[in-house]
Formats: structure tokens, sequence, C-alpha cells
């Protein structure tokens, strides 16, 4: 409807032009018309002919502010004098102010220029003080239009600006969630290569078949991580400027709960077994939270991996009315020391995983705690909305 509006406002303008010259000419003492040898019909086929260019106003404004200047400087010649050339011109000047400043300045002062010689040649008792206070008016409306177009045109350019700006930050935005996929999928990843690695350097000469199968997980592992940053990579270069949008660029296939018993076979082959218990009915939820649950989920069970020297960790995931619950729970360092799995102290983590888990939860609005618990161990838990 806006659009429609403003589409019909310049031929409605051509419209008003063309019927008002005839009706704002002074009129002569020979009778309405100044060319007496024209026809009525063909009189108003050059009110018609005089009114087309403005037309082209949104395409050649400099152009057509020109040609009506011409159109006020053949009237004066001709004796046709018509106002409403100068109340156009004014108009045509705040319009031309808004997309050519420059051209609207040159345009403005051409304009008072052709209104004082208009008024000093068309009324001849007209003295030079007369015709100034004129021509003063005059370039009082030619300003206050150059002023409200500069208005327009500076407002014009601030929405653009802020339209860019938010297209920066919509790119920033989709490049941090990038990245936060990148380490929660990389970094569980390489810990469960890092483990079966170590276990099969210890194991190589006295139990190959372990060995064997540490290699096979390694090797399958690293080709889903593969797989992973390539598929990551790629939405990173697609995230430019002109693509940013709140929606942009999903990674798909994205992480889901239907995941975690798959990443809990993954995580049995680097030696801490996951017991994953589901509570209340399951039912699906909106991809963010899925998404989320699941990041939590693998980043916590990397940090068992990684960092606890447990041999087990239990997953709970709750279906509430609410929402969905999640509790990762591992009983630290059990002293067994299992074959292959290297005790690293949780503070050699970068501190990112844990971070990430509660910007996650903040962002949807959600409840987040970490810490070790008395009887030992870590626990992790987090409440997600739906």
């Amino acid at each position: 409807m806006t659009w429609l509006m403003s589409q019909a406002v310049v031929p409605a303008a051509a419209c008003f032009y063309a019927m008002l010259l005839p009706w704002t000419m002074p009129a002569p003492a020979d009778g309405l018309f100044r060319f007496p040898d024209l026809e009525p019909v063909q009189m108003l086929g050059l009110y018609v002919v005089l009114a087309l260019p403005v037309l082209l106003v949104r395409r050649l404004p400099a152009t057509v502010f020109a040609v009506i200047l011409g159109e006020s400087v053949l009237g004066d010649l001709f004796g046709a004098r018509p106002v409403i050339v100068f109340v156009l011109l004014v108009a045509l000047g705040g319009y031309l102010a808004a997309r050519q400043p420059k051209a609207a300045a040159v345009g403005s002062v051409a304009g008072v220029a052709a209104a004082f010689v208009n008024d000093i040649h068309g009324y001849p008792g007209e003295t030079v003080g007369d015709a100034a206070q004129w021509t003063g008016g005059i370039a009082l409306w030619f300003a206050v239009a150059w002023v409200f177009g500069g208005v327009y045109r500076k407002r014009r350019e601030y929405l653009e600006a802020l339209h860019e700006q938010r297209a920066a930050r919509a790119v920033m935005a989709e490049r941090l969630r990038i990245a936060r996929e990148l380490h929660d999928s990389v970094a569980h990843s390489i810990g469960i290569i890092t483990v079966l690695s170590g276990a099969a350097a210890r194991v190589v000469e006295t139990k190959p078949e372990q060995t064997r199968q540490a290699l096979t997980g390694i090797e399958s592992t690293s080709r889903q991580t593969l797989l992973e940053l390539q598929r990551m990579l790629g939405a990173l270069r697609r995230a430019e400027p002109d693509d940013a949008m709140p929606g942009a660029a999903p990674l798909a296939p994205a992480g889901s709960l239907a995941d975690v018993p798959r990443l809990a076979e993954r995580t049995a082959d680097a030696g801490v077994r996951v017991q994953v218990t589901w509570r209340g009915e399951r039912r699906p939820l909106p991809p963010e939270i899925e998404l989320s649950a699941f990041r939590i989920i693998q980043e916590s069970v990397t940090n068992v991996v990684r960092h606890s020297g447990a041999r087990m960790c239990r997953v709970a995931v709750g279906y509430e009315p609410e929402g969905v619950r999640i509790e990762v729970v591992d009983d630290g360092d059990d002293g067994s020391g299992g074959l292959g799995r290297p005790r690293h102290s949780a503070a050699g983590g970068s501190g990112f995983g844990l971070l990430g888990m509660c910007e996650r939860v903040t962002l949807l609005s959600g409840q987040f705690s970490a810490g070790r618990r008395p009887e030992g161990g870590f626990r992790v838990t987090a409440s997600l909305p739906a």
C-alpha cells in the first residue's frame, strides 16, 4: 500500500501541475489564453506536454528541475507567467536536496534568479526593492525546502547505516554460533581421539586386538569430525553480510536429543560408559532447544572423558510440562586407573566449555549450574523452557 501511494504521487503531481498552469497566469487583457492562435484543445495539449517532464522526476530529478526552470524562462518570454511553476520548482528543489544536495543548491540559486528576472520583466512598474522583496520570499521557500530535503537525506543515510550495522551484527552472531558449534563438536571428538590413541600406545605390544579396536575408533571418529569441520567451515564462508538474516544458514544436519544414544556409543569406545535415562513423555522440541540440549550433554560428556578419570557417567533427560531438564553426573576418578584412561586435571581445560553451556542456556532463558559434588565427581544441570 505504501509503495502504491508513493508511485501515485508523481502522476498526481503532473496532473495537478497541468491543471493549474492556465489558472495561475495573470489574466491578459484580450482573453483567458495567452496564445489566441491556438484552439482550446491545442492549449490543453500544450499544458499536458509541459507537465510530462514531471513524470521522470524519480529517475532524473536534476534534469526535470532544469526543464521546469526552462519553462519558467519561456513563460516569461511569451508573457505567460504561471505562479505554479515556481511552486513546483520549490518542491523539486526539496526533492533534489534529498538526493543531490549540490545540484539542489545550484538549482535553487538559479530559481531565485529566474524569479527576480520574471518579476522585473513582467511588471514594468515594479522597483528593484519590490522585486527583491518578492524574490526574498521565494528564496526563503527554497531554503526551507532545501533544509527539509537535507533532513530527509540524513535520516535515510542513518537508516541505511543502521541496516548495515544490523547486517554486520547478524554476521558476527552467526560466526560466533558456528564457533560454539566447532568447539562443542571438535572438542568432544578430539577428546575421544586423545584417549583412544593413549590406550593404543599403552597396549600396542601386549594386546594387539585392543590396539586394533582403538585405531578403528580413531579412524571413524576422525572421519566424522572432518565431515563436521567441512560443513561448519562451509557455513562460515557463506555467512557474508549480503546473506546475513535473522534465520541465516543453519548448520544441517543439526544435533538433537535423538543423537544422544549414538553419542553414548562413541564415548564407550573411549573407555567411558554413558548410562542414559529418559524421564517423562518424549516429544518433539523446538530446534534450538534440541540442539542446545544435545550440545550441553556432548560437552559435559567430553569433560568427563578428558578431565574426570571416571569410567562411567550418568545422563538424565527429563521431559517436563514446561520444558526439558538435563543432568550429567560422574563419580570422579574411581582409582582403578583403567587401561588407557589418562587422568587429566580439570584445571587443564580452556574454560570455554562451561562458559559456552552457560551462554546457551542464558540465551534460551533457562537455568544452568555446574560444580563438584560433595561425595565426589562433577554434576552439570540445565533446564531449558520449551
